[in-house]
């Protein structure tokens, strides 16, 4: 019987069904010896048993074909596979801690570091900007570098650049500093999800889909209370070194478990150049565009217009040349998937939906409350802890085929709905304690609304389309909290503007039928001064403030509305636009034989 050649990119040798390796398979690198692939007359024909265009012919004569790739180097499972998988996640955490932690003591940095308020916000977007551009990149990277040793890079890279980050001279040098270690972080979440796509067994691999999700609910939420902690008890310098001992930890248990695959360097031979070149500065623009865009007042500005133009033609070229570079940085093609269509689109909506829920009781608690970190921190932990036991309760109940994971989608975008309708009762009297039911309802919308977001995304692909797919997630992920950040910024002071405007005109419009019930701001601060000017000063502050916090709160009772359709509108969505997907399971012995 002839033999076949194994052919396949390193990612697809690279990337089978965790589980299925030839005996003795071990963390090195092992050969694969060729095998032939034979159709039996009468055999049942399964998908994807024949190439395209292939017929099995009907006079007994055997067809053979090439088998599919082995895996070359994946390892049993077993509590090795587990402490790199563990490892893997603890980074992805150090990076989101060193993200959300330092956007969060921004202002504590900036007094610390004698920065002005406009040169901080260029700190937060351009770290933002490569750390979200890094991410359309790291799958090419990994397949040729390795998964082992180009994770334990980055993360080592993004822990030693936060040494000297407290002692940078001046903006610029500190900008460039954390522009390099936003690219180091940005690397690490793409290499995450193809791990567990990768080496966990099919029977427990949406439960690596829930440790996945832990980087879009349990870390974000973390950012406030670890601020809070280092600032206050270890001092502003913790702020980026806290994340040095964990990366170390993260480090160890990679190197220890993690598989040492070998090197495919022969990829650099069809290095997509062009694609770099015009997709990196791209990214890069447009992400600066959403972070600088309402603080320069948008096409206003010279820079936002030509950031937005170069940017958009950048991508557009980029765009066009992964479609049909022979070695993409993904495929432009799963978007004619309408699963995918559904689930991408879902996925940069309920991000930018929790990012935003989290953002206006933190708003509200520190511009109308005068709260520091440490006193809103409760409100962050109330959603990210209960998330250590949600996260796996939701997976368990995915994972079972009787359940459609789109219900339960559709089921988290009403918990999310509701707990937004109780924000539009938001007044200037509320305290923390208020928040509680709405955090506590995103408590289960978080999870329920993540996890089966993903499973639509990546359970109807096979494991050698993992490290497309990540990249491309993982760069709607990241654009998500970016949009976020925009419409937050832009619907927060347009509408308090609207809002100030609108309770001016009424008090102007009134103020003499008013005027009978006397004025108690002025009551109350007549016997503070001698000084009638002074007094009317103090007056005219009071009023000032009231006007702004009444304001504000309006603008954030707004948003909260807007949130209330906009999850409605994605429930309605995920019922009717995918397809139904089903957990994985290990193949059956009869499969096998057949």
């Amino acid at each position: 019987m002839p033999s076949t050649t194994v052919t396949g990119s390193p990612e697809e040798l690279s990337a089978g069904p965790a589980g299925q390796f030839p005996k003795g398979a071990g963390h090195g690198p092992m050969s694969v010896l060729p095998m032939p692939a034979v159709s039996l007359p009468g055999a049942p024909v399964m998908p994807g048993d024949t190439a395209s265009g292939d017929t099995v012919p009907g006079n007994g004569t055997p067809v053979v074909h090439a088998a599919p790739p082995l895996p070359s180097y994946i390892p049993p499972f077993g509590m090795r596979t587990v402490v790199g998988c563990l490892g893997m996640l603890l980074a992805v955490h150090v990076a989101g801690f060193n993200e959300h932690v330092t956007e969060i003591g921004l202002s504590d940095i900036r007094g610390a570091m004698h920065i002005g308020h406009d040169e901080g916000t260029w700190v937060i977007s351009i770290y933002e900007a490569f750390n979200i551009a890094a991410m359309a990149f790291t799958p090419w990277f990994y397949m040729s570098f390795s998964i082992y040793r180009f994770s334990i890079f980055m993360t080592a890279t993004m822990a030693l650049l936060s040494i000297p980050a407290p002692f940078m001279p001046d903006v610029t040098s500190l900008c460039i500093l954390r522009a390099a270690q936003g690219l180091a972080g940005g690397c690490l979440p793409p290499v995450l999800m193809t791990v567990m796509l990768k080496y966990l067994p099919p029977q427990i691999r949406v439960f690596g889909i829930a440790g996945y999700a832990m980087s879009a609910t349990f870390g974000p939420n973390l950012g406030v209370p670890l601020e809070a902690f280092w600032f206050e008890d270890m001092g502003w310098r913790w702020l980026y070194w806290e994340i040095v001992p964990m990366a170390a930890v993260a480090i160890v248990m990679m190197a220890y478990g993690l598989p040492r695959d070998p090197m495919h360097l022969e990829r650099f031979e069809k290095f997509n150049w062009l694609g770099l070149l015009m997709g990196l500065p791209a990214i890069c623009a447009l992400v600066t565009v959403l972070y600088q865009g309402d603080r320069l007042d948008w096409f206003r500005s010279p820079v936002i217009t030509d950031l937005a133009f170069w940017g958009g033609a950048a991508f557009v070229v980029f765009v066009v040349n992964e479609a049909f570079h022979p070695s993409p940085y993904f495929k432009i093609q799963y978007w004619q998937s309408r699963n995918i269509q559904a689930s991408l689109l879902s996925l940069i909506g309920i991000l930018a939906i929790c990012a935003l829920m989290t953002d206006v009781p933190v708003t509200y608690l520190e511009a109308v409350r005068g709260y520091r970190p440490v006193q809103a921190a409760p409100i962050s932990l109330v959603v990210a802890l209960p998330q250590l036991l949600m996260l796996p309760l939701i997976a368990a109940i995915c994972n079972s085929r009787k359940v459609d994971c789109r219900y339960i989608l559709s089921g988290g975008m009403l918990c999310l709905a509701l707990a937004s309708w109780l924000g539009t009762w938001l007044t200037v009297d509320w305290v923390r304690d208020n928040f509680y039911p709405i955090q506590i309802l995103q408590v289960f919308g978080q999870p329920m609304t993540v996890i089966p977001t993903l499973m639509l995304s990546t359970m109807a692909l096979g494991p050698a389309d993992g490290p497309f797919i990540s990249g491309m997630v993982n760069l709607l992920k990241g654009l998500a909290n970016a949009v976020a950040f925009a419409l937050f910024s832009a619907l927060s002071r347009r509408r308090e503007q609207y809002h100030s405007t609108m309770l001016l005109d009424h008090h102007g419009a009134h103020a003499t039928a008013l005027s009978g019930q006397g004025d108690p701001i002025a009551g109350q601060l007549s016997a503070t001064s001698p000084d009638g000017g002074h007094v009317a000063a103090n007056i005219l502050q009071v009023f000032h403030t009231y006007v702004h916090e009444q304001a504000l709160v309006l603008a954030l009772v707004d948003i909260y509305f807007l949130l209330v359709w906009a999850c409605l509108g994605y429930a309605v969505m995920n019922l009717l636009l995918p397809r139904r997907v089903y957990p994985p399971r290990a193949p059956s012995p009869s499969q096998h034989a057949g």
